[in-house]
């Protein structure tokens, strides 16, 4: 079969539009046609050769579409549905028995490498084989192939060409408040980045009826746009010390913080603002070799009990957590259409751009 699809041949390049061929779906297979797919920083920092996807490939892997053809021992989905693709995961390992497919220990090679668990790949284009099956579903394209497991079926009068982000980004950000943290009602939280990831999450916090929720970003367009889906506070970084300012808000310290940034002077930042027992989690790629490791006050996170969690995916079960998202959406109670902006799909490198500069938060291409 003939699909469109952005492939990345070069490191750092521009992506490409192509016409490759994809393979008919294997038994636990599903071929899905996408209408909508967000861009996210992970699909970059694949394309740049940060995360070591082989090249070439097709990225993508905030996908979402119409079900087209199913494998012959799918049973949970069917020609027609409306589906979300999310992350994919081995099954078999002891975190996947213990309902943490998140950590899967196949997780890297099943989800970055481009290939299947087998060493395959699905699509073929101008010089031969082309990497697919990224995230499972390598998405950038008309068509992908996930597998059943990360195909989460959705509601049917819900904007299908809008969820595709809540697969990764949003789920990400939404699900440190909601899931991993499952943050108590009434309760103080700071989110350091006013991103897509980082406003997901005060979306969280709002749904879980968080009391104060503090964003540290220091661009004012996202500033309001963080006051817009529910944040009670936001902070300029640049305007003085973080944490002098988050207990000029909350004397205590906060409960809950999330670093999306990857800075280490960011999460130190938190440690200082911490409410005794506290926890920050850790979503944020660090982007240099200094920001690789962390460097903490250990003394106050003695004396406070401070927890610093790294956080995949939010903690979030994918075909537990999305249904909910959409539910909240449909409901009115979470707005993440505010932070997304659509594009053509040829307009992929002018969406890249844009995210990157800041004029768009979320992009999402449409098919």
């Amino acid at each position: 079969m003939q699909i469109t699809a952005a492939v990345t041949r070069e490191a750092g390049a521009d992506f490409k539009i192509e016409q490759l061929e994809i393979e008919d779906p294997r038994d636990n297979e599903v071929l899905v046609r996408i209408v909508g797919v967000g861009v996210c920083h992970t699909d970059i920092a694949a394309r740049d050769q940060q995360v070591p996807a082989g090249l070439p490939i097709v990225l993508g892997h905030e996908g979402s579409g119409v079900v087209e053809k199913v494998g012959a021992k799918v049973t949970s989905v069917k020609p027609g549905d409306h589906v979300v693709l999310s992350y994919t995961f081995c099954e078999q390992c002891s975190p996947c028995e213990h309902d943490h497919e998140n950590y899967c220990q196949q997780f890297g090679m099943l989800n970055f490498a481009g290939v299947r668990g087998d060493g395959s790949k699905a699509l073929k284009g101008e010089g031969g084989e082309i990497g697919s099956h990224f995230f499972g579903q390598s998405s950038f394209g008309s068509y992908a192939l996930a597998y059943e497991n990360n195909v989460v079926k959705v509601r049917n009068d819900a904007p299908l060409e809008l969820l595709g982000p809540l697969g990764c980004g949003i789920q990400t950000g939404a699900g440190t408040f909601m899931r991993s943290f499952a943050c108590e009602a009434g309760s103080a939280v700071a989110v350091a980045g006013g991103g897509a990831v980082g406003l997901a999450a005060v979306l969280g916090a709002v749904a879980q009826g968080c009391g104060t929720i503090i964003v540290i970003e220091p661009h004012a367009n996202r500033r309001e746009l963080a006051k817009e889906v529910g944040a009670t506070h936001v902070i300029d970084p640049m305007a003085g010390n973080v944490a002098e300012q988050i207990r000029g808000i909350v004397p205590n310290g906060v409960n809950y913080a999330l670093d999306t940034t990857g800075k280490n002077v960011v999460v130190q930042g938190l440690v200082a603002s911490m409410a005794a027992g506290g926890s920050i989690g850790i979503v944020g790629v660090p982007g240099s070799e200094d920001d690789a490791t962390l460097k903490l006050d250990v003394l106050s996170m003695l004396l406070l009990g401070i927890n610093v969690k790294g956080i995949c995916e939010g903690d979030a079960s994918p075909a537990e957590f999305i249904p909910v998202m959409v539910d909240l959406y449909m409901e009115g109670k979470f707005p993440f259409d505010k932070l997304c902006q659509f594009y053509a799909f040829d307009e992929i490198n002018t969406a890249v751009a844009d995210q990157h500069s800041g004029k768009s938060v979320k992009a999402i291409l449409k098919l």
